[in-house]
């Protein structure tokens, strides 16, 4: 059994959330959870919410509850990436890149 959560374009880059993702990677879901809640980074949060959303799709889709479940499979993707421009000196122009990213939380049973 298998379950999974998406959230597309978050605006913030892969490399942030992929900090806070490989250290829930594999772990039990509410092990993962608690890890989440006490991170001090804002990608905790954004993994966190995406995290129950699988969960709660598992238990819609075959009544399995968090005690049972582990993240089987995380990983960030990178999206669009936003162009900007940044007023300089001189009348220059400095391109700035606002970039965002895909994230993927599959949970699966522990029992396998």
């Amino acid at each position: 059994m298998e379950a999974k959560s998406r959230q597309t374009d978050i605006k913030m880059t892969a490399r942030k959330l992929r900090r806070v993702i490989n250290e829930v990677r594999g772990k039990a879901v509410n092990e993962a959870l608690d890890m989440l809640r006490f991170m001090p980074y804002f990608a905790a949060k954004v993994v966190e919410k995406n995290v129950k959303a699988a969960v709660a799709n598992a238990f819609e889709k075959d009544g399995v509850k968090a005690d049972a479940l582990k993240i089987s499979e995380i990983y960030a993707d990178e999206s669009a990436t936003y162009k900007r421009g940044k007023p300089r000196a001189q009348g220059r122009i400095y391109k700035r890149l606002k970039r965002t990213s895909h994230l993927t939380v599959k949970v699966s049973n522990e029992t396998k």
